[in-house]
């Protein structure tokens, strides 16, 4: 279900996915103390930049190029394990682009604009016509083919990819000031009185970080942008509200391009850049019919996958059932006469007996100790969680034990664990 139109040859395999992949995620805490955010795991057996990559490959991009900054080593792995099969001589190409001072020997990327500038030519070596880029760090499904299509008609010079947000809620967002026609008027950073869309009292548009751009305009505007001394380098702050100016901007509605099932009635785009936005849109899998399809066997998202044994549940008598109830299970994991309720455990993670467990992300080889009772928690790779730890039950004690959110949610790490055996 989306808008694509029948073409002889679509323009994405004249196109290049140019994936930003390098921010902090500073928002997600300790999550992110030794990765970069689009390689936190997602969805029981992803990492959240497979999303955009995969909506690439399933557009029919086939050169993509990922740049990487901070705290890259898991990001990098996972990309030469997951996405090391485009080949060459099929006219393919998947460039891992570290930040290696290529322009000048004192600067990394000085913001997301200058993460394109300075690869201009290896972007050029690979010569695509059209040049789409991405955020890393979303979770959704596109056709960029259907954005492509938009921006050729339209004549534009960029095209941003926007959601429809309420209101109250574009406050946070960068939101696109459009006439009847969708040409950008105005973009504003995060404003106190967004304007609504014409004829949508309520609704906003607010950017996803998706642009659309002609190779050499693009380079064109790069190369002015790197030699202006005022500017950030950075396509929100600098590149995008100048093309609104004096460009032609144009704004596309992601319901255009969402790609849903049957299953999926609304658009689905989250930035889980939260600790709660990421628990939430976890433990939402869990639903009896969730808002995002992943079994969409149409659209798939690709990733790298372990050779893992099936999941096991063993032990079956009263207060010691290895059971899981409304939750999604991982190969490798076991659970062991232990219980589960709406939560989602990545692969090799092990509850062990007499254990009780609602509400949780588990990461990849977590091990939970007998008679814990654990509620509404983000569990990082790896923990070892001591026999008998409560959490969920008592706020203060968690707040004071682990980083608590406001919604109540308790991120647990190894490290805050050694902390409290030592105190």
């Amino acid at each position: 279900m989306n808008g694509r139109t029948e073409r002889t040859t679509p323009l994405s395999r004249s196109a290049m996915a140019y994936v930003l992949a390098g921010g902090r995620g500073s928002r997600l805490h300790e999550l992110t103390d030794r990765r970069a955010k689009p390689a936190v795991q997602f969805g029981g057996k992803w990492r959240i930049i497979d999303f955009a990559l995969s909506n690439a490959l399933n557009s029919g991009i086939r050169h993509i190029g990922v740049a990487t900054q901070y705290k890259a080593h898991s990001l990098i792995r996972h990309l030469q394990l997951g996405w090391a099969f485009f080949r060459r001589e099929r006219n393919e190409s998947f460039d891992i682009l570290p930040a290696s001072q290529r322009i000048s020997e004192q600067n990394w990327y000085l913001g997301t604009a200058d993460a394109v500038y300075q690869n201009i030519d290896i972007i050029e070596s690979i010569g695509p016509e059209y040049i789409i880029i991405l955020a890393g760090d979303h979770i959704y499904k596109m056709d960029y083919e259907v954005l492509l299509q938009q921006h050729v008609a339209q004549q534009a010079d960029v095209t941003i990819a926007c959601v429809e947000v309420p209101l109250a809620d574009a406050r946070g967002f960068g939101v696109m000031h459009v006439d009847e026609s969708d040409r950008i008027i105005d973009f504003l950073e995060k404003p106190a009185n967004p304007p609504p869309i014409p004829g949508r009292e309520g609704v906003a548009l607010a950017s996803m970080g998706i642009y659309v751009f002609q190779r050499d305009f693009l380079f064109d505007v790069l190369r002015r942008d790197a030699d202006d001394p005022h500017s950030k380098h950075d396509f929100g702050g600098d590149i995008i509200p100048a093309l609104v100016r004096e460009g032609r901007a144009c704004a596309h509605h992601f319901a255009r391009s969402c790609v849903r099932s049957a299953q999926e009635p609304e658009p689905y785009w989250r930035d889980v850049g939260t600790i709660d936005a990421y628990w939430e849109a976890n433990i939402d899998l869990t639903d009896f019919v969730p808002a995002l399809d992943i079994y969409d066997r149409t659209w798939p998202i690709w990733t790298h996958t372990e050779g893992t044994p099936p999941a096991k549940f063993i032990h079956d008598e009263e207060g010691r059932r290895g059971q899981a109830i409304s939750s999604l299970v991982s190969g490798g994991c076991i659970v062991s006469g232990a219980s589960l309720r709406r939560s989602l455990l990545f692969t090799g993670v092990r509850v062990n007996s007499f254990s009780q467990v609602s509400d949780a992300v588990i990461l990849p080889g977590a091990d939970i100790g007998r008679h814990a009772r654990l509620a509404n928690v983000v569990i990082d790779r790896g923990v070892r969680i001591p026999e008998g730890l409560v959490v969920g039950e008592d706020p203060e004690d968690d707040a004071r034990r682990f980083r608590r959110t406001a919604q109540g949610v308790c991120l647990i790490t190894q490290p805050m664990l050694d902390r409290l055996m030592t105190a």
